[in-house]
């Protein structure tokens, strides 16, 4: 929409009206933009320049070396790990990084806790920053393992005769079948 679409119709038709909406478009569009981008950085899903900010608002040291997806997942998991630690939390916050299902299986009278990745096969990513996060949330008495689920060689063998002779064990592995 141009800046004279808001003015009542009478001054479309004035030529000095139409020369000043010209000249002020450029400016008030790229307003729009600036807006679009500042709003952008608002919501932590969304934000790249901005997540310095999110980041130093919630404690977490800023490194810009690390990907995107990464620092979303340590700020959203640090949002997500205000409160008592319960094993609700531990599983949100587990599965903010592990982008998939996570159990947590609680072994009380052991003073420890595993944490089993059921919707990813292999090491997911950013494993240093989810167990940084464990250590922020959980008391300190306890302690914690993760359980990681792989595919085994017994379990191909029923895939072997439908083609997987193109693809490396990792990649079977890990599930990068395309």
């Amino acid at each position: 929409m141009q800046l004279i679409d808001y003015l009542p119709g009478f001054y479309h038709n004035s030529p000095e009206v139409q020369a000043i909406q010209r000249a002020l478009e450029p400016e008030a569009q790229r307003l729009r933009q600036e807006t679009e981008q500042i709003a952008r950085q608002l919501a932590l899903d969304t934000a790249d320049w901005g997540l310095d900010y999110w980041e130093r608002a919630l404690g977490i040291p800023v490194d810009v070396s690390k990907p995107l997806e990464f620092r979303r997942s340590r700020a959203a998991s640090k949002l997500r790990g205000q409160g008592t630690a319960t094993v609700a939390l531990l599983q949100n916050v587990a599965q903010s990084f592990a982008n998939g299902q996570v159990d947590i299986l609680e072994y009380p009278s052991e003073y420890r806790f595993e944490v089993k990745f059921t919707g990813v096969i292999g090491i997911p990513p950013n494993m240093e920053d989810l167990s940084d996060a464990i250590e922020e949330i959980k008391p300190a008495h306890l302690t914690y393992s993760y359980i990681i689920l792989y595919r085994l060689h017994k379990n191909l063998k029923t895939y072997t005769h439908a083609g997987l002779g193109g693809y490396s064990h990792r990649a079977i592995r890990e599930e990068k079948l395309t």
